[in-house]
This record gives C-alpha cells, sequence and structure tokens, in this order.
C-alpha cells in the first residue's frame, strides 16, 4: 500500500513538471520559429549615401538621401545628358568643331580642374565630352553649353527645368560644372535619377566607363598648335590607380566624382557582377590619414565597402509566379460561386541572403469582397502586395484565372431588384398606391350615398308612395 502511495506521488510530480516546463518549451519553439530575419546593415562615413538596383528601383541601403547637399561636380552628368539630347535632337552632332570663347573659358577659376583648354582653341563635341566626364575639366562644359544654348545662363536655365521633368525635388543648379556656390545643390535622391536618365544614352556609360584617353592635337584657325596630342586620366579612382592607389575595383564602371571643400569628396559609381548591376551615391565623404601616414578618400572606400556589402548580402530571387499563388474571390450572379485569381507575372527582387521566399508576407487586396459575373480570363480582380516587415518588395495585379459566364435569371433578379431599390422607382410607387387607396376609399363613399339616398329611400320617395285617406 505504500508503494504505491509512493508511485502515486512520483507520478504526480512527473505531471507536475511536464505541465510546468512545457509552456516554456512550447513559448521557446514558437519564439525560435518566429525570430525575425536580421536585416544587413552598413554604415558609410559619409554625409549621404545610397545604393540601388537601378533596373527595380530597389533601395538596399539610404542616408540622409533627401537631405541638399553641394554636388560639387557630379553637376557635369547633367550637363553631359543634355548635351547628348541635343546630339539627339540633330541639334548638335559628334564630330561637330566648336570653338573655345572667353565667355566659357574667364568665369573658370585658375585652380579649377580643366584640360587646360585655350580660347580659340577648337575641338569635336565628342573629345568635349570626354573632357567633361573623364578629367572633369569645368572649362569644356562652358563651351558645351554655349554650343547647346547659346550662352551658359541660358543652359543653366535648361539643366533646371530638365531637373524638375525628372522629378528632382531639391535641386538647383547655378553653373555648368558644380563649381561652389550656396544655391547650387542637389540630394542623393535626385542625383540617382540625373544619372539613371542620362544611362539611358548609351554612348554616356562609355564615356563614363573610360579610364584614359587620347586628346589629338588642337590647332587655331590660322593653323597654329595649341596642344600637341596628349593622354588625359580619370579621376575616378575606382577605375584606374594613375591619380592614387588602393581604390581600383575591377566590378566598378563610371561615373564620376566630384570634389569642393564645401561639397567634400563626391563619388556616383555602378558596379557588376554575376549578372546583377548596382548602383551608389555617395555625398560630402572626407579624406583622412590613417595611423600609418596615409590617407584615406572615403568616397571611394566607402563606395567599395557599399558594393561589396550589396554583392556578399544580397541575392536575386523569383518572390512570386503565376503558378506560385493562386487565391479565390467570390462570384455573384452566377452558378459557381468564386473565380480563382493569380499573379499577373513573374517578380523577382533582391532579398538578404538569410530572408527565404516562406518568410515573406502575401497579402491579397479586392476592392470588394464579391466580384460580379461575367468575368473574362484575365481580367485584373485585386492585387498582391509582397513585404518583409515594413519593407515592400513588391505589388502584382491579380488576374481572373477563367472564363465565368453570368446567370440570365440572376442578372434578370438583379436588374429587378435595382429597378425597384431606385429613390424614384420607390417614390412612384407610394404615389400610386395612394392614388389606388384615394380612389377605393371615393368609390367606398359614393356607394354608401346612394345607398341611404338613392330609390326607395329619401324625402321625396316617401312623399310619392304617400297615398293617405281617400276622403268620403
Amino acid at each position: 500500500m505504500k508503494n504505491r502511495r509512493l508511485l502515486s506521488v512520483f507520478f504526480l510530480c512527473i505531471l507536475l513538471a511536464v505541465s510546468v516546463l512545457s509552456p516554456f518549451a512550447a513559448a521557446e519553439e514558437a519564439e525560435e520559429e518566429s525570430a525575425p530575419v536580421a536585416m544587413p546593415e552598413i554604415d558609410i562615413p559619409a554625409k549621404a549615401s545610397l545604393l540601388i538596383d537601378p533596373e527595380t528601383e530597389e533601395i538596399l541601403h539610404q542616408d540622409n538621401i533627401h537631405e541638399r547637399l553641394y554636388p560639387a561636380s557630379l553637376t557635369k552628368i547633367m550637363s553631359t545628358l543634355l548635351v547628348l539630347e541635343a546630339i539627339d535632337s540633330g541639334k548638335l552632332t559628334m564630330d561637330q568643331q566648336v570653338t573655345a570663347t572667353s565667355s566659357a573659358l574667364d568665369p573658370v577659376p585658375d585652380n579649377a580642374s580643366t584640360a587646360d583648354l585655350k580660347v580659340g582653341e577648337t575641338l569635336s563635341v565628342q573629345d568635349l565630352l570626354y573632357c567633361v566626364m573623364v578629367v572633369s575639366a569645368n572649362e569644356a562644359c562652358n563651351i558645351l553649353a554655349e554650343a547647346v544654348s547659346g550662352s551658359i545662363d541660358a543652359f543653366v536655365d535648361v539643366m533646371n527645368a530638365k531637373a524638375q521633368a525628372l522629378g528632382c525635388e531639391d535641386t538647383h543648379f547655378v553653373n555648368t560644372s558644380g563649381l561652389h556656390d550656396d544655391d547650387h545643390y542637389t540630394t542623393a535622391w535626385d542625383m540617382y535619377l540625373i544619372t539613371k536618365e542620362a544611362m539611358s544614352h548609351e554612348v554616356f556609360m562609355t564615356i563614363a566607363d573610360t579610364s584614359y584617353f587620347t586628346l589629338p592635337a588642337t590647332y587655331a584657325a590660322d593653323g597654329t598648335q595649341y596642344h600637341k596630342e596628349r593622354t588625359l586620366y580619370t579621376t575616378n579612382l575606382l577605375l584606374s590607380s594613375y591619380r592614387g592607389r588602393g581604390y581600383v575595383y575591377t566590378a566598378a564602371h563610371g561615373i564620376k566624382t566630384g570634389t569642393t571643400t564645401p561639397a567634400g569628396n563626391c563619388l556616383i559609381s555602378t558596379a557588376e557582377k554575376n549578372d546583377r548591376t548596382l548602383l551608389g551615391v555617395i555625398l560630402g565623404a572626407d579624406t583622412v590619414t590613417k595611423d600609418d601616414g596615409s590617407t584615406d578618400n572615403q568616397s571611394f572606400s566607402g563606395m567599395i565597402d557599399l558594393f561589396d556589402w550589396g554583392f556578399d548580402n544580397f541575392s536575386r530571387k523569383t518572390i512570386v509566379t503565376p503558378q506560385s499563388f493562386m487565391g479565390e474571390l467570390k462570384v455573384s450572379l452566377s452558378e459557381i460561386d468564386h473565380v480563382v485569381v493569380q499573379p499577373a507575372q513573374e517578380l523577382e527582387r533582391l532579398l538578404p541572403k538569410d530572408l527565404e521566399v516562406e518568410d515573406l508576407t502575401l497579402t491579397e487586396y479586392y476592392p470588394s469582397d464579391t466580384v460580379e459575373a461575367p468575368i473574362s480570363k484575365g481580367d485584373v480582380l485585386g492585387q498582391l502586395t509582397i513585404s518583409y516587415g515594413d519593407i515592400e518588395y513588391g505589388v502584382v495585379d491579380l488576374l481572373a484565372q477563367d472564363d465565368v459566364a453570368a446567370s440570365r435569371l440572376l442578372v434578370f433578379r438583379r436588374d429587378v431588384k435595382d429597378f425597384v431599390s431606385r429613390t424614384e422607382v420607390r417614390i412612384g410607387a407610394v404615389a400610386i398606391v395612394v392614388a389606388i387607396a384615394v380612389i377605393l376609399i371615393l368609390v367606398k363613399t359614393s356607394g354608401r350615398r346612394r345607398r341611404r339616398y338613392g330609390r326607395g329611400g329619401g324625402y321625396g320617395s316617401y312623399r310619392r308612395n304617400y297615398r293617405g285617406r281617400k276622403r268620403r
């Protein structure tokens, strides 16, 4: 008996332990299953920085991208864009010869970046574009501006108009080259918009990705030689070590550097790896002295870190296909009570490598809970949003997978119901009912009067029927 009691107590203790510990184990398991994926982060030492996929406009990193800052020579991307548009329109040609004027060269300070062009020197439009983008020649911008618009001021007006047309809400240009002016500013995001538009011109990237080029000998109209043939090297240390070592990035392509004391070091570049392209923007980076006495231009080192971070931490994945998701939507006015919907197209996005497609949240949206027949295959019935936490990765239309025919009887009932429910119809029906009621009342009242005063009744009838007593 005693052993049975001990055994009962033993099993009771086990049950209590299981009941107490199991909730903690379940909670720990649930916490482990629902633990969010750690999103990759990076800190770039600059006033503003941006890393984006220019094809899909997926932003992988952003910091102060809408803060107004000085762009320095990144301005030359806009100047080059307008020249390329003038070529496309037939206003200029690449081989057209343009002569440098004093009005183009005089505004350029002695300490500014130039190609050492002289008044009267003649170059082709193409050579001037290489001077602008490769060696960041300020005077070449002004020479091209006069060729396009007749004057520098008129060209700057076109620059600002183009910026507005591209959706740049925080950009204002004062000159063609980026020489400092307090009223000459932009943002990392606006510079991305301008650069993306410039990249739509194939020749732009050809020029921007050039590490060096040979400028042919130049002459004045009287045959006097200004310069012998010479080779000019890019200011972009991601492309060439000619001007500085330690920054060459083999995956880099273009685009433009910019440096002034107020602006700091600025850089826009692209990089390609494994069929993926990333575009980076850095504004306001410093040049710092390291412990060993060497210097570090943080626009270049920061861009390298930004590209490595983007390529190492993100991969392109298919997040939804027409076959991977199927939903249902209720249908009215048909013998079929629902229609199957599926995404309109396949959607790929750059996701953190640790984030699986199964971790994403798929949210359906329909204008109403029920859709009326008839429905044609391919009709847009709703939208599917793909997200993770606060990050939205895309929105695709949801299309009807099949045709759904309407029922004539159900449509007729619906039409009758809709007709009857109209306010004017209801008012008319009430008026008819009231009119019928009034007519019935009048008819009934008239009948009563005839029965009371008609044949066999009334004073006149009584007099006619009274015979009285005959007098003898």
